[in-house]
């Protein structure tokens, strides 16, 4: 019995990381207040772990889940219709409907608020990425709430307190209450504007996985996981939208390179030394469509969709020598006049020193050095310590990788860039 109860809770578990998006996003639509929605969704959770090991796992279990927490939903709004005097009238139709015929009543409510399950997942993607919240209040309410991750598994993920974690989930459905912020899918400019939004976290979440800020794991596959769910989900939600076919794109065509990107130690792998065998082709082909998918709008690139041309570019070269730089610089030109970043500039000098020479990509470089938003980026002096060493000045390229070892947070990159200066140091002689 114990194994036959560990196997239901494991259902449990599997249903609830599918299906948890969509339960809390319908009960929303209902209660109007994401707070309250999770908090009935896993009532409906903690009923499916009581009644399932006793009765079955259902044939559908995750239609059992919504009727539930459905049903959770009208006895909450029973009770808070019943508690607010100005209403006791309604209160009382609606307890003499229970007591009468509760699915009738329970029908007839579902079929005035029926909508499109896309239309609720929709919302519930804009209303926990709602800009109001801060960058690290939307990421971990988008991983609790569309994710199906635990608070404890968000907390390991980012390598933070569960306390941290539970506190910036509790306060931002707070803050999302207290302002009254709208279940719905905004309009217009508005919509813009969010999906930008929307767009950033699901990225952000994305290259936490790709290469994590810090600890022990060069990447956290995991993260990568859930961000390319996300943005898959969100693909087909909204068809119409480039820039959602174009981030799909990117990660796609990103992860691909996940198991070249470390050696049999763990170590970190850089772009140029990967072994390209071992890129997985299934996820290349399936970032091309996206892209295709995106240019096919005929909208204006926009910045999710000229990073995933050039990363295109790298997909489709069988060598690193063969890379066509060329049209990776002319992608970053058009880049840096859309979005533009210290980041994309720094980005660019590498894509033209391996067009053009090493000595006009540190040109760049150099230019870089004196902006305050850099001042704490490991890869600004890693990639000058890169073309320090190519020029053959090599101190000052030690020098450099030193400087981006101590800045470094992940303890792989820090090795990395440590066995660089190391490896320089031998030849300088100390």
């Amino acid at each position: 019995m114990p194994d036959a109860q560990g196997a239901v809770h494991q259902a449990v578990a599997a249903v609830w990381r599918i299906e948890s998006a969509r339960l809390v996003a319908a009960v929303a639509r209902l209660v109007r207040d994401v707070g309250v929605a999770e908090d009935l969704a896993q009532d409906a959770l903690l009923a499916a772990l009581d009644h399932w090991p006793r009765d079955g796992v259902p044939d559908k279990p995750g239609a059992w889940l919504m009727t539930t927490a459905k049903r959770r939903a009208l006895d909450h709004l029973r009770h808070r219709q019943m508690a607010d005097g100005h209403h006791g009238a309604l209160a009382q139709d609606l307890l003499a409907q229970e007591v009468l015929h509760v699915p009738d009543f329970v029908d007839a409510l579902d079929a005035a608020r029926q909508d499109d399950i896309g239309d609720d997942l929709l919302r519930l993607i804009f209303t926990a990425c709602h800009p109001l919240l801060s960058t690290e209040a939307r990421v971990a309410l988008t991983l609790k709430l569309l994710g199906g991750l635990s608070t404890p598994e968000i907390a390991r993920a980012f390598l933070l307190p569960e306390a941290t974690i539970a506190q910036r989930i509790v306060r931002a459905k707070r803050t999302l209450g207290a302002a009254g912020v709208p279940f719905e899918v905004p309009h217009g400019e508005a919509l813009v504007e969010r999906l930008a939004s929307v767009l950033e976290v699901v990225y952000l979440i994305f290259n936490e996985g790709y290469t994590a800020s810090s600890g022990g794991d060069w990447m956290r596959p995991a993260l990568c996981d859930e961000a390319l769910r996300l943005g898959r989900m969100l693909a087909e939600l909204a068809p119409q939208r480039a820039e959602v076919h174009g981030l799909v794109a990117l990660m796609e065509i990103q992860a691909s390179r996940t198991a070249a990107r470390t050696d049999a130690q763990g170590r970190p792998v850089l772009l140029a030394a990967q072994d390209r065998g071992r890129w997985d082709r299934l996820l290349i082909r399936r970032g091309l469509a996206a892209l295709a998918r995106a240019e096919a709008l005929g909208t204006p690139p926009g910045p999710y969709q000229l990073q995933a041309a050039i990363a295109a570019c790298h997909a489709s070269a069988p060598t690193a020598e063969a890379t066509d730089w060329g049209r990776i610089v002319a992608l970053y030109d058009e880049l840096a006049g859309t979005a533009p970043s210290p980041v994309v500039a720094l980005n660019r000098a590498v894509a033209v020193a391996m067009h053009r020479g090493p000595a006009a990509g540190l040109a760049i470089v150099d230019t870089l050095l004196a902006d305050p938003a850099l001042r704490a980026y490991q890869w600004l002096p890693s990639v000058r310590g890169d073309l320090l060493q190519r020029l053959g000045r090599l101190a000052e390229a030690r020098a450099a990788f030193e400087h981006a070892a101590s800045l470094a947070g992940n303890a792989r990159e820090k090795a990395l860039l440590q066995a660089r200066a190391a490896a320089l140091h031998r030849f300088t002689g100390g």
